[in-house]
């Protein structure tokens, strides 16, 4: 799982600029879209993973639910043992609490680890859908900057390669290669945000979680009815 999300750590963090300036270079889409490709396939993983994971995260928490509920039921019969004066039986209860509530302790921890797992592989599917649709758009456009670059060619026999287009060549060429690189910079900010958003909903909602918890556990304590 780690190995997934840092292939797409690198996907994300990979300088769009510079691939589009080898493809201008190369006069070829090939580079772009062999990192479309990539982006799709880790996307399938991130999906596949975040389905396994998420699974998982159910499993436990039922988990939990159950031997908490056994648990519950072990510490009434102990009472009742004693009650009777069947300390025998009481103490083979108490055994048997003690180890559900280990497993109790152990399933809450594996829940809790996956839960922070899951959410990663859902951020990293947000960001890396955004880079995908961001690369996808400007993939159009490199397209049409190479054709006008290929008719360019055929009028203009002084222009020997595109190796220059940002800097002293034709003003048509490097005027709509500008225009890329600004809408690149405006679709990561974008994307940052998104993601920086999402992160901070996710913070709350898990915040807000544990803080619910909390309060139920007092409030069973103190006999209080929600």
């Amino acid at each position: 799982m780690a190995s997934l999300l840092e292939k797409v750590s690198t996907l994300i963090s990979a300088n769009l600029h510079a691939l589009m300036d080898q493809a201008l270079q190369s006069n070829s889409p090939a580079v772009i879209d062999q990192y479309i490709r990539q982006v799709e396939n880790n996307l399938a993983d991130l999906e596949d993973a975040a389905a396994t994971v998420g699974g998982e995260v159910r499993t436990l928490k039922r988990k939990v639910h159950e031997f908490e509920q056994k648990a519950d039921e072990t510490d009434q019969a102990i009472d009742a043992f004693l009650m009777e004066g069947n300390n025998a039986y009481a103490s083979a209860a108490q055994a048997k609490l003690n180890s559900t509530q280990r497993l109790v302790d152990t399933y809450k921890e594996q829940a809790v680890r996956q839960e922070k797992e899951y959410q990663n592989l859902l951020s990293a599917k947000v960001k890396l859908e955004a880079r995908l649709q961001t690369m996808k758009q400007e993939r159009e456009e490199l397209m049409a900057l190479l054709e006008l670059a290929k008719s360019k060619e055929l009028t203009v026999k002084t222009m020997k390669s595109l190796d220059n287009l940002m800097g002293t060549g034709d003003s048509d060429i490097s005027r709509i290669a500008e225009s890329i690189h600004k809408r690149l910079d405006t679709a990561s900010v974008a994307s940052e945000m998104r993601a920086a958003r999402l992160d901070e909903e996710m913070d709350r909602v898990l915040e807000s979680s544990v803080i619910d918890g909390a309060l139920a556990e007092r409030r069973k304590k103190l006999g209080l009815t929600e």
